[in-house]
């Protein structure tokens, strides 16, 4: 199977503005160092190998060669909107690409991983680079059992390890980057509020047992801030951010 995430083979499958330039390198420390602000907005690097690639709370994101989808997307959001809904609003537009390819129903764990079968499939991450906002995203498409990371939370998986079907990943790339587009859109216009259907039924902490940095309570929802809504002993707070784990 031809599998190349290149120019010649993404951008003939782009339909909007994301992807264009589409910058490609085999390898690089990580697809965010890729993008700059010279670049107009939906500039999109991406690589079949990081050796420095991040995840949230400074996690390591590493993925054998040519197995995921690895790319960033550069973005010029106004001012008052929240980095935490952006990452929301982009696990919309992963989940959704998910959910075509897999044909199966993918869940969104706040504040930015897309679970199917309650495995990680996908990270997103928006970052703040001066002038300019970086959502990165990294998802797991052909790597094997053996060649996923060791569960830090949530046990890790792929598309492949899902269903079996190894896919071309320039196609899958090319429809991210459109739902991308469409979902980051919406959310300029309306915010996460825009978003909330397709969020809130994807809402995996809702009404789980979870432990917010140790301390135990009962997801209620996400909010429309980005926020995450808990109860614990008998009161409703608001969590802006921390480490949520859940009881399997």
């Amino acid at each position: 199977m031809q599998d190349a995430l290149t120019p010649e083979a993404v951008e003939p499958l782009l339909a909007g503005r994301f992807g264009r330039p589409l910058l490609y390198r085999e390898s690089c420390e990580s697809t965010q160092s890729l993008l700059d602000a010279s670049l107009p907005e939906g500039a999109t690097a991406v690589c079949d190998e990081q050796t420095a690639g991040r995840g949230r709370l400074g996690r390591s994101w590493d993925v054998p060669a040519g197995t995921g989808i690895l790319c960033s997307v550069l973005l010029r959001p106004r001012a008052e909107r929240r980095l935490a809904e952006l990452s929301l609003a982009g696990g919309v537009a992963v989940a959704e690409t998910v959910e075509a390819a897999l044909k199966l129903a993918a869940q969104i764990k706040w504040p930015n991983d897309v679970l199917v079968n309650r495995k990680k499939v996908a990270g997103v991450l928006a970052e703040a680079q001066g002038d300019v906002v970086v959502l990165g995203v990294g998802l797991n498409v052909n790597q094997a059992r053996a060649q996923l990371p060791e569960a830090t939370g949530v046990v890790p998986a792929s598309l492949l390890t899902t269903d079996g079907v190894r896919r071309e990943r320039a196609p899958l790339l090319a429809d991210l980057l459109a739902r991308l587009e469409h979902a980051y859109e919406r959310w300029l216009e309306g915010g996460l509020g825009a978003l909330y259907e397709g969020l809130g039924a994807r809402d995996f902490l809702r009404g789980r047992r979870i432990f917010v940095d140790g301390e135990a309570g009962v997801g209620v929802a996400i909010d429309r801030g980005g926020r995450l809504e808990v109860e614990m002993g008998g009161e409703r707070r608001l969590v802006e951010s921390g480490e949520v784990l859940f009881e399997r």
